[in-house]
């Protein structure tokens, strides 16, 4: 373990996108306006922050081989003092970017530059502002002030207004095989069950190296017990959805469950695994199973698993989690005791 924060070209599954950029930058073709898109979302995903800090420094460089990494703007940016970048995210008590952040950094955008080059905002993640908060983008995107350039970082660009989109050039930060994420892992986190938390996070190798694998495989192991348990009709289903939707890392408990769920159904269809095209979208294709040979189980798992991506999306909400996790689980345990019904049925 090297105990160092990998950068984006310490990641090979970011070289492509890094010379794309050095590409434009060289050509002076850089975009005003940076979308990446890091479908993993939190805590750097695939890479989606790491690049977005990369353009940063790309953008700032004033040298001919940018970015150096040698020079006074470089160390700056990597030290997270330039005074000509601007990150924006959630403050502490919110899981949102308010539209007075927004507009206090495009006021910071108007203005000159401290060093008489760029300026950089740096928003992450974008499709945490709600409607007004992305709107006060819009004057900044459609007249930008010569040398600001504008990067998004996001999970979910649906989420963000098209005339916000529309002016923005998108990059997508692909996920790694799973083989690479795991050598990559152990060469920057050492040895851990990385296998594991990628079961739970996904393709998410920034991510997960983020976060404690140890703790991600030991509630992987004990939820998946506890969803058996329920199948057999013997989990304590009331105590168990209160204590889950009242303890601490609930997003990475439903993560436990949607890949759970989306194991079973890739047994149930006996079918080469689909657990990453169903984990993509939380809008779950019918079209995955064959017209033949699926049962109510199946319809039924289906069901659960669109429920887990409607609790996501209302985690933030005031919704009871406890209550909602309970009836979820009653579904399953009644699912599992009831006899199959026939293909032909």
């Amino acid at each position: 373990m090297t105990g160092e924060v990998p950068t984006a070209q310490q990641a090979p599954w970011l070289a492509p996108l890094i010379e794309q950029l050095r590409r434009a930058r060289a050509a002076g073709r850089f975009p005003a306006a940076l979308l990446i898109h890091d479908e993993r979302g939190a805590v750097g995903g695939a890479g989606g922050e790491a690049l977005a800090r990369f353009a940063a420094q790309l953008a700032l460089c004033r040298e001919a081989a940018a970015p150096c990494g040698q020079c006074r703007d470089c160390r700056r940016v990597q030290s997270g003092q330039h005074p000509d970048l601007f990150v924006l995210s959630p403050l502490e008590d919110s899981k949102f970017i308010r539209v007075e952040q927004v507009r206090e950094l495009a006021e910071q955008l108007s203005l000159t530059s401290h060093g008489g080059g760029a300026t950089v905002g740096l928003i992450s993640p974008a499709d945490s502002m709600n409607a007004n908060a992305a709107n006060a983008l819009l004057k900044t995107l459609e007249e930008p002030r010569p040398g600001v350039t504008l990067i998004l970082v996001c999970a979910v660009p649906s989420q963000l207004p098209a005339t916000v989109l529309s002016r923005c050039q998108r990059v997508r930060v692909p996920s790694p095989p799973r083989a690479e994420s795991v050598a990559w892992l152990e060469r920057y986190g050492g040895p851990g069950p990385w296998t594991a938390a990628l079961d739970v996070l996904g393709e998410a190798p920034f991510e997960a190296l983020a976060m404690d694998a140890a703790e991600i495989a030991r509630l992987k192991a004990e939820t998946d017990h506890s969803l058996g348990e329920a199948s057999a009709g013997r989990l304590d289903i009331p105590g168990s959805a209160e204590r889950w939707g009242r303890g601490e890392g609930f997003d990475l408990r439903l993560a436990c469950i949607e890949n759970w769920l989306t194991t079973r159904i890739d047994r149930a269809v006996d079918s080469t695994p689909r657990s990453q095209e169903l984990r993509s979208s939380s809008r779950i294709s019918r079209t995955h199973l064959p017209e033949s040979g699926s049962d109510m189980n199946i319809t039924v798992l289906l069901r659960l698993l669109d429920g887990i991506h409607e609790l996501r999306h209302l985690r933030l909400t005031s919704i009871n989690r406890s209550l909602a996790l309970e009836q979820l689980l009653w579904q399953l345990a009644r699912a599992s005791r009831a006899p199959a019904q026939s293909a032909s049925a």
